[in-house]
This record gives C-alpha cells, structure tokens and sequence, in this order.
C-alpha cells in the first residue's frame, strides 16, 4: 500500500477535485503531499483531511501560471527535504472563457487562445521547473501532467481546448526527450470525463440549455461512446496516478495514458 513511502510530491491546482484526489492517493501510499493553489483555504482544508487519514501533507499559496512563485515554492520544498519526486498539475480553464461549446467561426481569438495558455502554459511552466529542481538534486522524479480526451476526439465547437489538450500530449513527449537522461520520466494522464465532477455536471447543463435539448439527452454524449457500462471515478485516477509515479509504473515514460475505461471514438 505505501509505493510511494518517503517520496516528495507537489500538487498544483491542487483546490479542484482531479488535482485534489491525486494528492489523496499519493499521501495514501506514503508520501509527503505539498499541496498548492490560489486559494489557501482550500488546500489548508485538503491538507487536513489528509493528515486526519494518517497522511503527511503541507499546503501553500502557489499561483501554477506564474513562474516566479512556483520557482520559489519548489526551492523551499527541495531545501526542506533535499529531492523532489513527483509533481503534478490539475489546472483546468472555466469553459465559457475558452469558447468550449462555441462555433469556430464565432469564438473569438482570446478564447481560442484562453485554453493554450492557461493550461497548456501552466503545464510547461510548473514542469520545466520541476525538471530543474529534479536535475539539481538527482532526483529522477516524475513530470506527471494532464490533459482531457478531447485532444483525440472529433468533437464540434471545442477548437480552443482540443487543441491545448493536443499541444500538452505533444510537451509530454518533448520533455520524455529532453529529460530521460537525467532519469526523469514525463507521462500525461488522459482523462474522459469524469461525471462526478461539478465542472462537467456545469457544462452538461449549460450546453443542454444553449442546445434547447434535454439535460438528460446532452448527458448521454458523454456515455454514449462507453466499451464498459460505468465511467472513470476520481479515485480510481488517483490510483492511476499513484501507479503511475510508483516503481510499478517504471515502464511508462513519454506515454499518454487513456483513462476513460475505453472509448469507441476515441482514435
């Protein structure tokens, strides 16, 4: 149970649910979870949850698109404990300011640039420092990022968040290259849509309403394409990502790991 015992991780983005139930799952197979976002509050609560299951986590104020403070951030973490093993980044983009669900021929050109920088942008950001760090301390740790399965679907009227979701699978590999010779392994965590989360509860029934269809019919797209008869869970991702950056997951390195239970569309 404890695969990641005396492992260093830090969680940016870490106040959502995806970044919040990868940091529970890497303090449950024994790591120490530094856990960050804009809002303090939330990881302070997060952090504590943690603690009160026997786990080992910290929280901090880390804005995951600026650079500066997650430079200064991850030098307190190495100064403290000497190595860095893991990071990972939930960011996600509120989907009405990326254009998702918007014509291509109506978005404008900050939404379809909205999606790249923020997630994609923070993605680059929080892994390229990391990845210093790594290097400094001999670390060979793991650049764990994540994007959606929309970068490998043919869906209408997501032009922004395909495209930055393409453009993160294409980093991970890029930096599988660069960093493989200091043994630092870059993955990317491939998510379908995960139906417990608010966000995409939010978005089926706002696309629903712009539709002019029922909610429970806009809801059926995100199942209709199911191998299996039940989705992916927040707890099985954390597992996922757990395994991942474990010595079980030693195998994977530049790979972009589908996890949706299989999806028939998906190329």
């Amino acid at each position: 149970m404890h695969n990641l015992k005396d492992k260093v991780a830090v969680i940016f983005a870490a106040s959502g649910e995806v970044a919040g139930a990868v940091a529970r799952s890497f303090a449950q197979h024994g790591a120490k979870v530094y856990v960050t976002a804009r809002n303090l509050d939330a990881v302070k609560t997060l952090a504590g949850e943690i603690e009160a299951h026997g786990g080992h986590a910290e929280a901090g104020k880390v804005d995951a698109l600026n650079e500066t403070e997650i430079n200064s951030y991850l030098q307190k973490v190495v100064a403290d404990n000497g190595r860095l093993d893991m990071v990972f980044n939930g960011i996600g983009s509120y989907y009405r300011d990326a254009g998702s669900g918007t014509p291509t021929t109506i978005a404008t050109f900050e939404q379809f640039l909205n999606p790249l920088q923020r997630i994609c942008g923070s993605q680059f950001l929080t892994s390229r420092v990391a990845a210093r760090y790594m290097i400094e301390t001999g670390s060979e740790g793991t650049l764990l990022l994540f994007n959606a399965s929309m970068a490998r679907t043919k869906t209408p009227n997501m032009a922004g968040f395909a495209s930055a979701c393409a453009a993160i699978e294409g980093l991970t590999r890029v930096m599988a290259a660069e960093f493989g010779r200091h043994g630092i392994k870059s993955i990317c965590i491939c998510s379908g849509a995960l139906l417990e989360t608010k966000k995409i509860q939010e978005m089926i029934t706002d696309f629903s309403g712009n539709a002019g269809i029922p909610r429970e019919a806009m809801a059926l797209n995100y199942t209709r394409f199911n191998i299996l008869k039940s989705g992916p869970t927040l707890k099985q991702l954390g597992e996922t990502a757990a395994f991942l950056v474990s010595e079980h997951g030693a195998a994977f390195n530049s790979h972009i790991v589908d996890f949706d239970c299989g999806k028939i569309n998906l190329l």
